[in-house]
């Protein structure tokens, strides 16, 4: 080696195992604050994919759900973010404190999934219970979910918005590989309602990270601008939000008919086991995954508009593979694959997209109501589909109405070819961008303004 005192260059050390490893890790999860933040959602979001097919497995194997059953219990799950989410954006913006709400949410949660395997093990589960769970639960996660959207901006600098949904995505693309398999697998060991007890622990475990970060939070906005419609004052005046949010509530109108008879159609109609659906769904999610991994790469290529916009078409067009699926089981079990590996992909493209275009346009001190009003829209048309893809399956069947979901699905990417959506791309990029934040200060102002006159 060459000294420092011999007038050479000393050359560098070789890096360390620890380093070489540090320089793999994403950047923001080196942030400590982020990484909690990350954690808390990742375990939330596997106790989630585990409840998503046992809390239905419960309803149909345990109680004996028929197909109208099925579509009140999917209603309750998502009516009260049509009751309730426009309510709660403005008083969690007039509050402040949004990470002590999502705190509160999550062992509010954990308390009414645990009443589940409790009540099970007592021999008095009902239809009945099952319906209020879903209910009350439901109204903890809009609690949660609208004072979500203001935390990820105070954690993640602007620039890399992509980067951190991205990243939590990913993880919502791996708790569709291992929570649906894992509930599956619990549900024919143990039982469906013992299966829902392990969504009931992930809550705490949400709540346990969430306490351990404090972000700089945007203060509570408590002058005229707290108004309940101002939310959805916002969504009118943006031609960007708009037309996501028309494309993404007929999406999930339409996907919501055919996901209430999902369970029913895989298992009385084809047949499938617990576990061997459960399984066939975690790999299938393994195309989750793959789009977690190359959106941010396909974004900067095509620009994140027309990225949510692809990620429309290939979420709901593989969805037709289903109802398609008859004959031999390795037949049944290959279709049923490629249609979750392919849906998988594409609503991986589609939820990171829309999550940080919304997170790039949206006005801070407006947050939390736009998201409620946005939420208020898309996911009350879960329930509503959710019923009427009951009520159709009961009267025409399950194979036609999941017919009639998938095509219906399809058509609401048509809503956003002639908005200025599919032009977006986020801030670094050229023309589109400034333009659209230039409409968002207007918005926000017109906004505002008729929030004061309330």
């Amino acid at each position: 080696m060459t000294s420092a005192a011999s007038g050479g260059i000393e050359p560098a050390a070789p890096p360390t195992l620890r380093g070489r490893l540090t320089a793999r890790i994403p950047r923001l999860l080196l942030d400590r604050p982020f990484r909690r933040y990350w954690s808390a959602q990742t375990i939330s979001m596997f106790g989630d994919q585990i409840s998503g097919i046992a809390v239905p497995l419960a309803a149909v194997l345990v109680l004996h759900a028929g197909p109208a059953d099925m579509g009140y219990l999917s209603a309750l799950e998502w009516l009260p973010s049509l009751l309730f989410a426009l309510p709660a954006g403005a008083w969690v913006d007039r509050r402040g404190r949004r990470r002590s709400t999502m705190i509160t949410a999550d062992v509010a949660r954990f308390v009414l999934l645990g009443s589940v395997p409790v009540c099970y093990g007592l021999g008095v589960l009902s239809l009945g219970q099952l319906y209020g769970v879903a209910f009350c639960a439901g109204t903890m996660s809009v609690l949660f979910n609208v004072s979500d959207a203001t935390l990820f901006v105070a954690l993640v600098p602007e620039d890399r918005y992509v980067d951190g949904n991205s990243l939590v995505y990913a993880s919502r693309a791996l708790s569709f590989v291992g929570g649906p398999s894992l509930g599956g697998l619990l549900a024919d060991l143990l039982s469906a309602p013992l299966a829902i007890g392990a969504d009931a622990l992930s809550f705490l475990g949400s709540a346990f990270f969430l306490s351990r970060i404090r972000p700089a939070e945007p203060p509570p906005d408590d002058g005229g601008r707290g108004s309940i419609t101002a939310g959805a004052r916002y969504i009118r005046g943006s031609g960007i939000v708009r037309a996501a949010l028309l494309a993404v509530a007929t999406i999930n109108f339409f996907n919501f008919m055919f996901f209430t008879l999902f369970v029913l159609y895989a298992s009385r109609v084809l047949h499938v086991r617990p576990g061997v659906l459960g399984l066939v769904l975690g790999m299938g999610a393994l195309g989750g995954v793959l789009g977690a991994a190359v959106t941010r790469r396909l974004a900067a290529i095509i620009g994140v508009g027309w990225a949510y916009v692809l990620g429309c078409v290939l979420f709901t067009t593989p969805l037709l593979l289903v109802p398609l699926a008859h004959g031999s089981m390795p037949l049944v079990l290959t279709l049923l694959f490629l249609a979750e590996f392919a849906s998988g992909f594409g609503v991986m493209v589609l939820d990171i997209s829309i999550g940080s275009i919304l997170a790039a346009v949206i006005p801070d001190k407006l947050r939390a109501r736009v998201t409620g009003a946005f939420q208020a829209v898309n996911y009350g048309t879960r329930p509503v589909g959710g019923l009427i893809g009951g009520a159709l399956g009961a009267s025409i069947g399950l194979r036609p109405t999941l017919w009639i979901a998938a095509a219906g699905g399809i058509a609401g990417f048509l809503w956003l070819l002639p908005s200025p959506l599919p032009r977006f791309r986020m801030p670094g990029g050229a023309g589109a961008v400034e333009a659209c934040a230039a409409e968002a200060g207007a918005v926000e102002a017109g906004a505002v303004e008729a929030g004061a006159a309330d």
